[in-house]
């Protein structure tokens, strides 16, 4: 399959999730610049981790205006994949692409270590390599990855879908129609055991499988 990676300026997470689904998954992968106004040919766009602008205003509050986004509106709405990964996550989020919003840390400070990732869900294209209840180990790296969203909306997530202070402990939501992804950790960033784990590569694996069945 082919995927597509977003670069804003200030991306730097970009590489990696480039060698994660090429060089491990074995994936055609394309850089695709904020000023490009097309994602045709695409199977999956990421929108990867990093500073988007300077994360000046709110984190991703001045990608969403670039002109890739109406693209990524427009492959989003008839049913492509897309991931959002930390940064993205915020994009996704300030873009209306996915409910609620990411604030600073309960600390205040910027968390960097492993954290474990439950799987409420097996049955989604993001997940279906894993078991429900599987528990993930993936890192984090963000100063912003609260997530907030009002009570039903919350509630709503977890009838259909924490060492930041996250709402009910969300690392990551997806949109209703399933597939659009959010999530604060980082998979691309243990997609080998080099990098002390594999869990990541599972994430990655199940959007490939989800595209061939299709």
């Amino acid at each position: 399959m082919r995927f597509g990676i977003l670069q804003f300026p200030g991306t730097w997470s970009d590489t990696d999730c480039h060698h994660a689904v090429s060089a491990v998954l074995g994936q055609e992968a394309d850089y695709i610049w904020h000023k490009d106004t097309s994602l045709e040919g695409l199977d999956c766009v990421i929108l990867p981790g990093g500073f988007s602008y300077g994360d000046y205003l709110r984190p991703g509050a001045m990608a969403r205006l670039s002109p890739v986004m109406d693209a990524l509106y427009a492959f989003a709405e008839s049913g492509g994949t897309v991931i959002g990964i930390c940064n993205g996550f915020q994009i996704l989020c300030e873009s209306g692409l996915l409910p609620g919003a990411l604030r600073a840390n309960r600390q205040l400070e910027y968390r960097c270590q492993w954290t474990n990732l439950s799987v409420e869900r097996s049955d989604t294209r993001f997940s279906s390599t894993c078991k429900a209840g599987q528990v993930l180990q993936v890192p984090i790296s963000h100063g912003e990855g609260n997530y907030y969203a009002d009570a039903e909306t919350l509630d709503m997530l977890e009838r259909e879908a924490n060492p930041n202070g996250s709402a009910r402990n969300i690392a990551g939501v997806i949109n209703e129609a399933g597939n659009v992804l959010g999530m604060m950790p980082h998979p691309e960033r243990c997609c080998e055991a080099l990098l002390g784990g594999t869990d990541g590569a599972l994430i990655f694996q199940s959007i490939v499988d989800s595209v061939s069945r299709t």
